[in-house]
């Protein structure tokens, strides 16, 4: 059930003296208010059942891939933060689908949520996807990963080398560079101009409150399905349980239970030819050694393993495309001290404003056009 679904505390979901314990990865952090911020149309509202075909996968459109790179969270030592592979995951393939694949691929930094996020989004610990997309419309931007690349770690992580470093949200843990050895005469300083991407709009797919316990499962598919297709993937709760062990094919086990302790992407949808049955397409975040090299397939529409109960999708705001001032390589044309720190300065990169294609959808049916014309 939701309930469940949403529980706070972190629980073991099962070990034995040989295996690892689990943990509930999915936390709602006290900070995160916001859980929606809708402005445009929703693609349910128009796009009928029949506007929307019955096989989408953005790995393959056309023979072309709009999907960034795969993810694994658990290196380099194990962290909880599948929700926010899930969710930048999501952005940085909107970012992609806005760019129609021209390009190349916008990385974004995954280790900044971690640095900045603990009081709205989570940590290794846990954390929420819509608290992800607060995060950033609330601070302003997401970098680049080249500004601050994964080290699965959070200020509360004792694995690894985790105590041995600085992850509180500064701006050299924002956006930094390094001029050279220490020994020699170098120094990491932050960076106050770099690459980033915003957001404009966040949400959750489907009814809120405790009305939706009781929602129609084969609706709401409908409005996931058109969610997908015409933005791009979405971020979701799901059991990870029965994944665990994963080998490939369509996941359908009835046994299963719907209470969630992890977030994937789900990427695309399909009907299988020879059973007939209507399945998701999801990334994981535990590298391409695992299931369909890093994806699996669900059954869809009867909230498989809980993963149709909370699906979130975010609308990109603008990126950056290019720099109109270039930094030096040691960092301090954009940083350190010869800087003012972004106070009444100018933006040093362009960028492209997002256009949500609910107007590229009411335009072509107001025309009674195809609603995706080949290029």
């Amino acid at each position: 059930m939701k309930i469940a679904a949403l529980s706070l505390a972190a629980a073991v979901l099962g070990s034995t003296t040989a295996q690892a314990e689990y943990m509930n990865e999915i936390k709602i952090m006290d900070g995160h208010k916001k859980r929606s911020n809708v402005v445009s149309p929703l693609p349910h509202t128009y796009l009928q059942v029949d506007d929307i075909p019955e096989n989408h996968n953005w790995d393959n459109v056309d023979g072309k891939s709009y999907l960034t790179k795969q993810l694994n969270q658990h290196i380099p030592q194990y962290c909880g933060s599948c929700w926010a592979h899930g969710a930048v995951s999501s952005l940085m393939d909107r970012v992609k689908i806005a760019r129609k694949g021209e390009g190349h691929d916008i990385n974004l930094s995954i280790q900044f949520i971690l640095n900045c996020g603990a009081a709205n989004a989570g940590s290794c610990h846990g954390g929420y996807h819509t608290g992800v997309f607060e995060l950033i419309q609330e601070k302003g931007f997401i970098p680049f990963e080249t500004c601050q690349p994964y080290l699965a770690c959070s200020s509360e992580s004792q694995d690894g080398f985790c105590p041995q470093i600085d992850t509180s949200c500064s701006a050299v843990n924002t956006c930094r560079t390094c001029s050279g050895f220490s020994d020699s005469g170098g120094e990491c300083i932050e960076l106050d101009y770099f690459p980033n991407v915003t957001v404009a709009e966040y949400g959750e797919v489907g009814s809120e409150g405790i009305f939706s316990l009781f929602e129609d499962y084969e609706k709401k598919s409908h409005a996931i399905r058109a969610e997908i297709y015409a933005r791009g993937p979405v971020a979701t709760t799901i059991n990870a349980n029965p994944l665990r062990d994963y080998a490939g094919g369509i996941l359908d086990d009835e046994s299963a239970s719907s209470s969630t302790n992890h977030i994937v992407s789900i990427t695309g949808y399909g009907k299988d030819e020879e059973t007939g049955k209507d399945y998701w397409i999801i990334r994981n975040s535990w590298g391409e050694y695992w299931g369909e090299m890093g994806f699996a397939r669900i059954a869809a529409g009867k909230n498989m393993m809980g993963i149709e109960d909370h699906v979130a999708w975010v609308t990109p705001g603008t990126w950056s495309e290019s720099n109109a001032m270039p930094c030096s390589e040691d960092g301090l044309e954009c940083g350190g001290q010869k800087q003012n720190h972004g106070k009444n300065a100018p933006n040093k990169f362009y960028g492209k404003q997002y256009v949500d294609p609910s107007v590229e959808f009411l335009i072509a049916k107001e025309a009674k056009t195809s609603l995706r014309v080949k290029k």
